[in-house]
């Protein structure tokens, strides 16, 4: 599966997972020791003073005591939001692969002198359970998850979760609010603010920037098992309403109340928009795939030029996929250049791929 849907997807698969008996949680870990707790990124200001803190999610409300030394992150971007917050989890859950410790090159500047987080893995049967608990951590964090109650009751059992939020879908959360509350697990709220504020400036200077992303129209889809088009609810579709694009007005009935959802080709006037972002495994054989279907290649859309393309695989796609409060400035470095040239009104424009 491809992993510009890999995330969202599991939580389908999580459903009707067995889980792992808690009775494991004393087993040893040979990764165990791969992250020490006392190893900390570049802001490590004492904290002690926000605890307790109390927060609510789908399952109900999780308090937090005292600040957490040692943080295993369950939800599959939430390793950014801890590392910008100065802390470097003692466990990550894999995702993108091919990163040490699950940490891309926008966040591995802040592991500072830290060794990198053990990596877990859920394959669609759930969070490793024993191997967490090995990690002996004093806070799980799942607000980027589909964590099912039957898990989250499991995990409690030897530290505190705080899970998705009730109020999104599974993996639909926002950055915003991602970063948010686990600033406040963290004892770190007022740092978490600032820094969503940050990233929120470089949205608001790209928009000004480009003042025909405004009123424009866009759509993020990629070429799985047909025509996957992602709904508003989904953090690849929030960069371009982050933008100031607007998403097609029928795109959330279409889907329903899903992240995304494949889309027939009675209902491609959904990808005929001013610009059509393409998350593709490769940017030559999917491409010429995607062309050759004759209806698709008579939409404007295509006709005029205002398709972006990115690679599934590598730094930028991995990065539009997490969609985090690191990942998103080197996002809109690289994405924005691509769709201003998309909708700049003149069909010979080339929408270059970035230099890097």
């Amino acid at each position: 599966m491809p992993r510009a849907l890999r995330a969202s997807r599991l939580s389908g698969l999580l459903a009707s997972v067995v889980l792992l008996a808690v009775a494991a949680v004393g087993c040893g870990d040979s990764d165990s020791g791969s992250s020490s707790s006392g190893a900390k990124g570049p802001d490590s200001s004492s904290a002690a003073g926000a605890f307790p803190v109390t927060l609510d999610h789908k399952y109900g409300s999780t308090t937090i005591e005292s600040e957490p030394k040692r943080i295993v992150t369950v939800g599959l971007t939430d390793q950014d939001a801890v590392l910008a917050l100065g802390k470097v989890p003692v466990g990550t859950t894999e995702w993108l692969g091919g990163y040490k410790g699950a940490v891309g090159p926008w966040a591995k500047d802040r592991l500072g002198g830290a060794a990198a987080p053990t990596v877990l893995t859920d394959t669609g049967t759930g969070p490793q359970v024993e191997r967490i608990a090995a990690l002996k951590p004093d806070l799980i964090l799942a607000v980027y998850s589909g964590l099912t109650k039957a898990q989250y009751e499991s995990l409690s059992k030897f530290a505190p979760v705080v899970a998705q939020p009730k109020a999104y879908n599974d993996y639909g959360v926002p950055w915003q609010q991602q970063t948010e509350e686990i600033g406040k697990a963290l004892g770190k709220e007022s740092e978490a603010k600032a820094l969503v504020s940050g990233v929120e400036e470089k949205f608001a200077a790209a928009r000004k920037a480009n003042p025909a992303f405004a009123g424009a129209t866009a759509v993020m889809a990629t070429p799985y098992e047909g025509t996957f088009v992602y709904g508003s609810q989904d953090t690849r579709s929030r960069i371009l309403s982050g933008l100031g694009f607007s998403l097609p007005k029928d795109l959330d009935k279409v889907i329903g109340d899903a992240f995304g959802a494949n889309i027939s080709k009675e209902r491609f006037d959904l990808l005929d928009q001013d610009v059509a972002v393409w998350i593709v495994p490769d940017l030559t054989t999917a491409v010429t795939k995607l062309h050759g279907d004759r209806i698709y290649s008579d939409l404007d859309v295509v006709k005029q030029g205002r398709e972006v393309f990115v690679q599934e695989t590598g730094d930028y796609g991995n990065a539009v996929s997490l969609s985090t409060v690191l990942s998103l400035p080197y996002v809109i470095d690289r994405l924005v250049p691509q769709l201003a040239a998309a909708v700049d009104g003149r069909t010979g424009t080339k929408v270059a791929q970035p230099a890097s």
